[in-house]
């Protein structure tokens, strides 16, 4: 497949690490030259320095025969002008755009996005997808890591497991037995900095965390069995009142548990707009570092605090004041993945990424086959693949137990008639079949091609 990825920031970068790493004749844009040296040392891709908007450039990166163009420039306009140009004058087949303005992620005006008016096949939004990471982080405030599949009706959870654990020195295969009626499956583990795909004979140890598949309505048990409590969330404090604090307090809004939220914001025209937009938040106009600001908002009584401002830094050192004031849990937004080891030492419980989660996004859209849905793990050490089974897949009719999967591939769970099953070596799986893989990075090319490339893809 050719593609065109324009703009080479921390997004387009690891889109093209993907892709390239895939085989994928991938060519980076960029207007500043330097972005696209990086890229081009480092990754094996072509790449062209200058506006990505402008035909000539888009000529020079290929767009004459390019299958799909990937606009993922700072700028909302750069990357529709874009778009446009790849449909106008080299009808690239596939547009994808990211888009951070909320004027332009309006409902009312989806129509814009029409082949005939601006020609987008899709639209990714980095603070909605980063919203709805906050709120799957505050839904389940044991776990560090969660994401939904099979249409929520299961749950990839990322444990740390302490020395209270009961099920420590337990071989995997073990666990099975013991808990015969859960449906949780280890799929991953990282233990000293190293992330990997276990096998049956594997122990869980002090200091791992774990990755694992789970049916939504058997969390609370699962969480019970790796030594954590499940506790119902009534209060949250959030920093930071721009648009992925204020989608985040919105939906907190619309639960009907009606969980209670405060938000500090420091800039008084995105305070107003916030209070303006919002009906039972509490919004405070502040520094969310303050120690006096974080007790007006009754930080030593909240259940969490998600610290989601646009600078790392103050989502850090805020979380470790709440921390320090008695909120039982911190949850923070981190731009810079070189900080993500610091979330350990400083006590920080969770932290979303939003680079992962707009590379999740994307890839979900690029995948080839039935791909319902794609994950990025970690600093994409891993990738958990969701995708129907056709009919031409190498592993339609097969048991588990005679499919070929490399060795860093886990079947996490499988849906057979909307009903989520357990995975089990003598489980057929059929056509029509949904699964759940999880995928050390370097092994997604094999997965895709058991999962059978199709050309209704394109």
């Amino acid at each position: 497949m050719k593609v065109i990825i324009c703009g080479a920031g921390q997004v387009g970068w690891q889109i093209a690490r993907h892709l390239s790493g895939e085989k994928n004749d991938v060519t980076v844009v960029d207007n500043n030259a330097a972005l696209v040296h990086r890229a081009t040392d480092t990754l094996d891709v072509q790449g062209v320095a200058g506006y990505a908007s402008y035909p000539d450039i888009l000529d020079r990166a290929g767009a004459r025969d390019a299958d799909m163009i990937i606009a993922a420039t700072h700028s909302d306009e750069v990357n529709m002008v874009t778009c446009q140009v790849a449909h106008s004058v080299f009808n690239i087949p596939r547009k994808i755009a990211r888009l951070r303005s909320q004027s332009y992620l309006n409902a009312i005006y989806s129509d814009l996005y029409r082949r005939d008016h601006l020609p987008i096949d899709v639209v990714i939004s980095p603070e909605r997808e980063v919203a709805e990471a906050a709120l799957r982080r505050l839904s389940a405030p044991a776990a560090f890591d969660t994401e939904s599949f099979f249409n929520g009706k299961s749950q990839l959870l990322g444990l740390a497991l302490s020395d209270d654990c009961p099920v420590l020195f337990t071989p995997l295969r073990q666990l099975t037995d013991l808990f015969s009626t859960l449906s949780a499956i280890v799929v991953g583990i990282r233990r000293g900095g190293q992330l990997f795909a276990p096998e049956a004979n594997d122990q869980l140890f002090a200091g791992d965390q774990i990755y694992l598949f789970t049916n939504t309505e058997d969390v609370s048990r699962t969480l019970e069995v790796f030594g954590k409590t499940q506790k119902k969330q009534e209060r949250v404090v959030i920093v930071g009142g721009g648009n992925v604090g204020l989608a985040v307090a919105q939906a907190l809004e619309k639960r009907e548990d009606r969980l209670r939220a405060r938000m500090i914001e420091s800039d008084r025209t995105r305070a107003e707009k916030a209070a303006d937009a919002l009906e039972r938040t509490v919004v405070l106009h502040g520094d969310g570092m303050s120690v006096e600001l974080l007790d007006e908002a009754n930080i030593d009584r909240a259940d969490a605090i998600l610290a989601v401002t646009d600078d790392d830094k103050t989502n850090m050192l805020a979380s470790v004041r709440a921390k320090e004031a008695g909120c039982p849990m911190s949850i923070c937004l981190v731009n810079d993945p070189t900080l993500v080891p610091l979330m350990g030492p400083l006590n920080v419980d969770a932290y979303i990424n939003p680079r992962a989660t707009t590379v999740s996004s994307i890839l979900r859209h690029i995948r080839h086959g039935r791909v319902r849905g794609v994950y990025s793990v970690g600093d994409a050490e891993a990738e958990v693949i969701e995708a129907q089974v056709l009919s031409t897949s190498p592993i339609a009719g097969q048991m588990i137990r005679d499919i070929d999967f490399p060795e860093g591939v886990l079947v996490g769970a499988v849906m057979k008639d909307n009903e989520v099953l357990r995975p089990t070596a003598a489980l057929r799986i059929e056509e029509g079949d949904v699964i759940a893989l999880f995928s050390m990075a370097a092994d997604v090319p094999e997965v895709e091609r058991l999962l059978q490339v199709s050309i209704d893809f394109f």
